[in-house]
């Protein structure tokens, strides 16, 4: 072997008690290739990777040559030999865009999130680990669509995006707007990207470009990754898609097939692990793009003709506003009203309620709720339905929180509702103005109806939808 086993210093990385006793008997270890056999007769063929410092002692960590993990019990394991030696690198080098005077220009900004993830061997986690420069090494289809110009802003999980990236984030959309770019990516993580989709979508108004957040729910090392057709979809769109509003691209159906752009005021989250997970919410997706050319010879076939057209000569509006002493609280049975009085007494400035049914609360939280508007609190209803609208007036209960001053947000979706009102609050006390721009739709938060089919088969009219009802509907 290219490294003699006695002399490689980590063999054993992380390895303890059983675990590390199976690879001294059968003198294999860390980067080396085995062919190993348990108990039961199963074979695997792989690369032993280094062991979590938090995980257990009892297993041998594999990754197959088909790229996915597996553990093998030590105490299991009847025969393994060392076919090679191979220490992976899993550092991607940087490398500068090639520039083509033919291709359009798109800027890149980098935040994190699993679409710039790459696994630490070391703890088992996912961390963001990629460079946006990486991302080219990564994915070098990318140079074939546009000219891509990378920042790496924060490099941080989603989670713990907040305010001061989000006015960051626009100041920087807008700054590259001014540079004359043809479109904006932002590489994010997937748990919060449809919170920051819809601050973006008032932070950043009539913008002459594309703004387009892009991420993965699986990490790049993963043979079922969906980062690369999302980052290429992604730039593709800020390249050559003609609708200028702030989109989320992702996985339409599971299968690598194409991607569907969600407006980022009405898009969702609604799955911890497909990669399909993002749907549009009370409306249809914009459009959906693939990397083929379909039969118009495009590759985007829009869902509709709504929307913000791309206009070079437009100028934007970057008015990054953002009042923290907001809150969101689902409302729940037994939901106490100490709760609304202790937001209140800590100097919470407004209350997003996801509602049950069309906008409802139980009628003990009435004098708190009371209090707090007296008191200065901006209180709007959303529901937590998701699909419908808030429709307060059509039983007592609803009508009771209309005459005590809640306001109702039709079917704006809970957290596109708290993002708002962070905004307005972060521009203005005065109560009347408050309300009128809450309640004013900047860029289809609120629609006056929603798809008549968008509920039934959740998206509505998508060619591989069409297809499975066809097929299976009897």
């Amino acid at each position: 072997m290219s490294v003699p086993f006695e002399e490689r210093s980590d063999r054993l990385q992380g390895y303890r008690g059983a675990a590390r006793d199976a690879l001294n008997r059968f003198e294999i270890g860390v980067w080396s290739e085995v062919e190993l056999v348990n108990d039961a007769g199963s074979a695997f063929a792989g690369v032993i990777l280094p062991r979590s410092e938090t995980a257990d002692d009892l297993h041998i960590v594999i990754k197959l040559f088909t790229g996915y993990n597996v553990g093998v019990a030590a105490h299991r394991i009847a025969s393994a030999k060392e076919i090679g030696y191979r220490r992976a690198v899993y550092r991607i080098p940087e490398k500068d865009f090639p520039y083509d005077s033919q291709k359009k220009n798109v800027t890149l900004l980098g935040t994190g999130g699993t679409i710039a993830s790459r696994l630490d061997y070391r703890t088992g986690a996912v961390i963001p680990a990629f460079t946006p420069g990486e991302l080219y090494g990564a994915v070098p289809e990318l140079a074939d669509i546009a000219n891509l110009t990378t920042f790496k802003l924060f490099g941080v999980f989603s989670e713990n995006m907040g305010p001061v990236q989000y006015i960051a984030l626009a100041k920087a959309i807008g700054e590259e707007i001014e540079k004359g770019v043809d479109g904006i990516v932002i590489g994010h993580g997937t748990d919060t990207m449809s919170h920051t989709g819809a601050i973006l979508s008032f932070m950043v108004q009539q913008s002459p470009v594309p703004i387009v957040l892009v991420g993965s729910q699986r990490s790049s090392d993963r043979p079922s990754s969906d980062a690369a057709l999302n980052l290429m979809n992604a730039v593709r769109t800020a390249a050559e898609c003609d609708i200028a509003e702030v989109m989320l691209c992702m996985f339409g159906p599971t299968s690598d097939r194409n991607d569907l752009l969600h407006r980022g005021t009405r898009c969702r989250k609604m799955h911890s692990s497909y990669r399909s997970t993002f749907r549009t919410v009370g409306a249809t997706p914009l459009a959906m793009v693939s990397r083929t050319l379909n039969e118009k010879g495009s590759h985007f076939t829009y869902f509709t003709d709504d929307y913000i057209k791309r206009d070079p000569k437009r100028k934007p509006i970057i008015n990054p506003a953002f009042e923290e002493k907001v809150t969101i609280q689902y409302y729940y049975p037994n939901f106490n009203p100490d709760i609304i009085d202790a937001l209140s007494g800590i100097g919470y400035r407004g209350l997003v309620i996801a509602g049950t049914g069309l906008g409802h609360v139980n009628k003990p939280l009435y004098p708190a709720l009371e209090r707090a508007i007296q008191k200065g609190m901006t209180v709007a209803m959303s529901v937590q339905t998701l699909w419908g609208y808030a429709q307060m007036y059509v039983y007592d209960t609803g009508r009771d929180l209309l005459e005590l001053g809640v306001i109702p947000l039709d079917n704006m979706l809970p957290e596109t509702a708290f993002m708002k009102l962070s905004w307005v609050l972060g521009q203005t006390d005065d109560p009347v103005k408050i309300r009128e721009m809450l309640t004013t739709p900047i860029n289809h938060e609120i629609t006056p109806r929603e798809p008549h089919n968008g509920y039934l088969i959740l998206q509505g009219g998508l060619p591989e939808v069409d297809e499975f009802v066809q097929k299976h509907w009897k």
